[in-house]
């Protein structure tokens, strides 16, 4: 090895994909942690003696992404950079022998369950006490909380089930365990996670157990801010509402992704809800929830969306007006229903004419709902400087995918901290305004 090569270190973690990815990768931090390994996350710096990616093997795209990255450190591995590949998650998990046969140089793979399987294979002890511990990685002052794992829906596009397996939800004292020690830790919001939250507690429970769960979580002290990712449509537990309602610190904002409006594409996805039934659950949450702050993402392009089905999509967009929206294009995914009974016919630049239209369209509506928060005044908290500007998000906005408020940074202002903010500007996706009081 050359001499000017920097010493390697212990144990370098590679996340790739979804915020569920994200939480499995800290549960495996913690464990390196108790063996007094050293540890780095997502880090540039690819001197460690071990490096283990956690991939996503969603669509397409991620999975390019996942391949990119093990080939990545694959070369830095022949240089003599680090010691050992490691590969787990999602596309381990579903594309294993397929991945031995075509990257080979991989020193092995493992699924989204064999956590302990890496502990031992790297000759550590792992530390059953640790359940339900991890090791965060994100800013100190929030966290992700997976509440169940794997889904047991049909949709015929998606193959999280084929990844991930049946739906199997974590104990609620486990979840309240959990959310004590992270607020003792001082996360201050905790952003609920799974593929279906809805589902949570039927396994268990026999009975849709997300508002009770919900109410335990808003009891613990310290947490500020409770928020909904992925509640799917069919069968929302309508207390949930209520409960959010009633609890000051559980945000009015809920990310519940309808995926289309076409009766003949919903039946196509298998996604058990109609247009109709849409609408009804949408105004619904508004008529208890006015201020709600809504957010879906959907699919462009499924096998069977012709330019009536498109239409019937773009209206849907323009007449409820989403706070939030994300749109992928359609992806054909092995073993999947939709990729053994239809023919994936729409051509991939007609897939992202239609994506594109629909952001263009949303980008409308976000930047006129954005210009009616000019002069009113919202709870913002700090996650952050980014040059001239404290970056910030209100109730209405998760980390990452959601817009920022931005603050001049002509006044310190404490990351983690929640401010007084009047908002002075906006565009599109960011607003701008000023501390009102000072902490």
């Amino acid at each position: 090895m050359n001499k000017h090569t920097p010493k390697k270190k212990g144990i370098h973690v590679i996340t790739l994909g979804c915020s569920k990815n994200l939480v499995d990768s800290e549960v495996l931090l913690k464990q390196f942690e108790a063996n007094n390994i050293t540890i780095s996350h997502n880090a540039s710096q690819e001197n460690a003696r071990v490096v283990i990616i956690n991939t996503c093997g969603f669509i397409k795209d991620a999975k390019q992404e996942s391949i990119n990255t093990i080939l990545q450190y694959i070369r830095a591995k022949e240089q003599g950079i680090i010691d050992q590949v490691l590969v787990m998650g999602c596309l381990s998990e579903r594309y294993k022998k397929d991945l031995e046969i075509e990257i080979p140089d991989v020193d092995k793979y493992f699924g989204v369950n064999d956590l302990e399987l890496i502990i031992k294979h790297l000759g550590l002890n792992f530390k059953k006490d640790l359940t339900g511990e991890r090791l965060i990685t994100t800013p100190s002052h929030y966290a992700y909380l997976k509440i169940s794992e794997g889904c047991d829906r049909k949709c015929s596009f998606c193959a999280i089930p084929l990844i991930r397996g049946r739906h199997v939800s974590k104990p609620m004292e486990m979840l309240i365990h959990e959310t004590k020690a992270l607020a003792n830790k001082g996360v201050k919001e905790i952003m609920l996670i799974a593929q279906d939250l809805t589902r949570y507690g039927t396994d268990l429970y026999q009975r849709q157990a997300l508002p009770e769960l919900l109410e335990g979580l808003s009891n613990i002290g310290g947490i500020e801010w409770i928020r909904l990712h992925y509640a799917y449509p069919a069968g929302f537990p309508r207390r949930v509402i209520s409960v959010m309602k009633e609890r000051d610190n559980i945000c009015r904002y809920l990310d519940i992704p309808f995926q289309h409006n076409s009766d003949l594409v919903l039946r196509k996805m298998r996604r058990g809800h109609t247009q109709k039934q849409n609408i009804e659950l949408i105004d619904y949450i508004r008529k208890h929830i006015p201020d709600i702050t809504l957010r879906t993402t959907l699919i462009a392009g499924h096998p069977g969306e012709t330019k009536k089905e498109f239409a019937e999509l773009r209206k849907f967009v323009e007449t409820v007006k989403f706070d939030r929206l994300g749109v992928f294009t359609y992806s054909e995914e092995e073993d999947t229903t939709a990729a053994r009974i239809y023919k994936n016919t729409i051509p991939e630049k007609v897939k992202k004419e239609r994506a594109d239209e629909l952001m263009a369209l949303q980008q409308g509506i976000s930047f006129k709902l954005n210009q009616c928060k000019i002069g009113k005044s919202i709870k913002v908290i700090i996650d952050g400087r980014e040059g001239a500007y404290f970056t910030g998000r209100s109730e209405s906005d998760s980390p990452e995918i959601d817009n920022e408020v931005l603050l001049p940074a002509c006044n310190p202002l404490k990351t983690g901290t929640f401010y007084p903010v009047k908002i002075t500007a906006a565009e599109e996706f960011d607003l701008y305004g000023e501390v009102s009081i000072c902490n």
